[in-house]
């Protein structure tokens, strides 16, 4: 039969092709290879696709097929291998997302809710289901609109933002500031998709922070805004070209009624007064601030002269007619006080020009007799400058000349272990009676006359005399305050590296202290002198730390090593849990910037034990040691160590 010439029977083709005629049948059944059929239902394959076959794959083509079969199987086994990586993959992240106590989000591109994981119901009090379609901003309380409209044009704009704070209310009507990164998706032609990101609850942090910003910007006793808040409302009338007045009120013989009644009674005398003052503030439309032990200001903006010596006579009454009732039916009547008055921008168009003239104006009222109100008077004050400018003059400039400069000192402590960490120089010189003056006497006049870039010069020469003399046995550093014309002066910042290279003093055994207050008056030239003395060896610390929030939010410019917090705060640990606060979260912050901190004023062994349970680690004051003369003996850390 001729299709019997033309083809091969099952057996044949299963020999040539090196297939099992199993394997053939079920090749046909899937259409791979097929064949024809007798009469007699047998399987009969074409001859030329046979032989195609065997002469394509060189006779070898069964083994070539299990070859590409096992690449294949091969293959797919990879295949499931990567997906069920995935898969797993996929579980993990779910399981970390879902379980996240930040909240993971997605928006469209209109900024409303398209996935939340579980957090979202301890942020806004509601499950993810119930939030989809809403946004952030469903939540925001009044005072937010505006910064958040600002976010989302800064998020668009540069497709990221980081760390952006909105106050929100939740459903359930609790207040919760919420911190939050973000960043827009885009399409392949730049178009936006939507936003994704990330945002935790920071209401504790945030009101710790605002917390310790009310404790630097407030007095402690009576809760009145201080010294620094005043200066930034002031500035902000005077940059918007604003007129007002300012009211120094300075209590007369108020150390006579400390030493008569004793201090308690003094605080009580204060926090009186600061009611009777805070009445009439309100009822002049001015607000009340204390800046001293027994000194207040009444700010009025927009005050005229008139209004201002009316408002001013109005205060002297209400503390004459004040009477503090004390135990024993003691009272304190009787009460005086002496009111200088400056008019900004006439008397001032600075804050220190304006905080000199009402300081002089005071003077004057204190000089004439006390009880009564002085409205400065240039030409007055001048006189009094003058004298006490020349006065101090001349007592700098003899001890520049004359070499009449002593140098004391005194070391910050390891209050853990009890061992000193470096010492602090304390510059001091003759007054007209011939005893040792501190130098808060006369720094202020000697930087307002010039003289303070030398004096630091001398100190900072001295000191470096000494540590060579020591030779190289003792490795403490020593910290040196510098004050702020000293750093605004490129020259000498120059002379003073080119003094200390050549001194053959490691620069590591240096320390420059510069004040809150100096630093603040030059952010740019105070982080630039900070670079240059690193760049030697040297440390830097800043003093005073917390009399002037506004350095908080310039920290990170200042590359300082420590943070002295001011011996307001330590000194008022016992009575005032908000020093407390302070206390705490400036060292928390110094932590987190790997900064330390030092404490300083400490006195009795209540302040460590609260600096203690602070976080504090290093401290300072008499508690330890009394600063004595450099060059001589320092005195071992004592327990009750007198007062130098």
């Amino acid at each position: 039969m001729p299709e019997l010439e033309h083809s091969y029977a099952i057996e044949q083709t299963s020999r040539l092709l090196g297939i099992s005629a199993q394997k053939l049948r079920r090749w046909d059944e899937q259409g791979i290879l097929g064949a024809l059929r007798t009469e007699g239902g047998h399987r009969r394959y074409p001859k030329e696709v046979v032989d195609r076959l065997v002469l394509a794959n060189g006779g070898g083509f069964a083994e070539k097929t299990s070859r590409e079969l096992a690449s294949v199987k091969r293959t797919l086994a990879e295949k499931r291998r990567i997906i069920q990586l995935l898969i797993e993959s996929e579980g993990r992240y779910r399981d970390l997302v879902e379980t996240s106590h930040d909240l993971i989000w997605q928006t469209d591109a209109e900024g409303r809710f398209t996935y939340l994981n579980a957090a979202a119901h301890e942020i806004f009090g509601l499950t993810p289901p119930d939030l989809l379609g809403r946004c952030f901003f469903s939540f925001e309380t009044n005072g937010s609109h505006v910064p958040n409209r600002r976010f989302l044009s800064m998020l668009r704009r540069n497709g990221e933002v980081q760390n952006h704070v909105t106050h929100l209310t939740t459903a359930r009507g609790e207040d919760r500031w919420i911190g939050i990164n973000a960043r827009v998706t885009r399409d392949e032609n730049g178009g936006m998709l939507g936003i994704r990101g990330t945002a935790r609850d920071v209401t504790d942090q945030h009101l710790a922070i605002r917390r310790a910003e009310h404790v630097a910007m407030h007095d402690a006793l009576t809760d009145l805004p201080n010294r620094y808040e005043l200066q930034r409302q002031v500035e902000n009338a005077l940059q918007n070209n604003q007129v007002g007045a300012i009211l120094l009120v300075d209590m007369d013989h108020f150390k006579r009624i400390n030493a008569a009644f004793g201090h308690g009674a003094g605080e009580q005398l204060v926090l009186g007064l600061s009611g009777v003052l805070r009445s009439v503030a309100r009822s002049r439309n001015g607000e009340l601030f204390r800046i001293g032990e027994d000194q207040f200001v009444l700010h009025v903006a927009e005050a005229l002269r008139e209004d201002a010596q009316t408002t001013a006579a109005v205060m002297l009454d209400a503390i004459h007619n004040y009477r503090l009732e004390m135990a024993r039916n003691r009272v304190v009547s009787n009460i005086t006080a002496s009111i200088g008055i400056a008019m900004y921008p006439f008397h001032g168009n600075d804050w220190p020009a304006l905080l000199a003239a009402v300081d002089a104006a005071t003077h004057q009222a204190k000089d004439e007799g006390r009880n009564r109100v002085v409205l400065f008077n240039p030409a007055s004050d001048s006189l009094r400058a003058n004298h006490r400018r020349t006065h101090w003059s001349r007592l700098i400039t003899e001890a520049i000349e004359q070499d009449e400069i002593a140098l004391y000192v005194q070391s910050a402590m390891n209050i853990r272990t009890g061992a000193p960490i470096h010492h602090e120089i304390f510059l001091r010189i003759r007054d007209e009676h011939g005893a040792w003056a501190d130098q808060q006497q006369f720094m202020g006049t000697a930087e307002s006359l010039g003289f303070a870039p030398a004096l630091d010069q001398r100190v900072i020469a001295r000191v470096l005399t000494h540590i060579h003399e020591q030779g190289k046995n003792s490795p403490l550093r020593y910290a040196v305050n510098v004050s702020a014309p000293s750093i605004a002066d490129p020259n000498w910042v120059r002379e003073l590296a080119d003094i200390i290279r050549t001194s053959d003093v490691p620069g590591n055994r240096l320390i420059f202290e510069i004040s809150e207050r100096a630093a603040m008056e030059n952010i740019d030239a105070t982080a630039a002198f900070i670079e240059q003395m690193r760049a030697l060896g040297a440390r830097a610390a800043l003093d005073d730390f917390g009399t002037g929030f506004s350095s908080f939010y310039y920290l990170k410019r200042f590359d300082v090593d420590y943070l002295k917090i001011s011996g307001a705060f330590t000194q008022d640990l016992s009575d005032n849990e908000e020093s407390r606060v302070f206390v705490k979260a400036v060292n928390d912050l110094a932590r987190n910037l790997k900064r330390q901190v030092i404490a300083k004023g400490v006195e009795t062994e209540l302040m460590v034990k609260l600096l203690k349970e602070a976080g504090a680690l290093y401290a300072q004051g008499h508690y330890f040691q009394p600063a004595a003369p450099l060059g001589t003996a320092i005195p071992a850390p004592g327990r009750k160590s007198s007062r130098g």
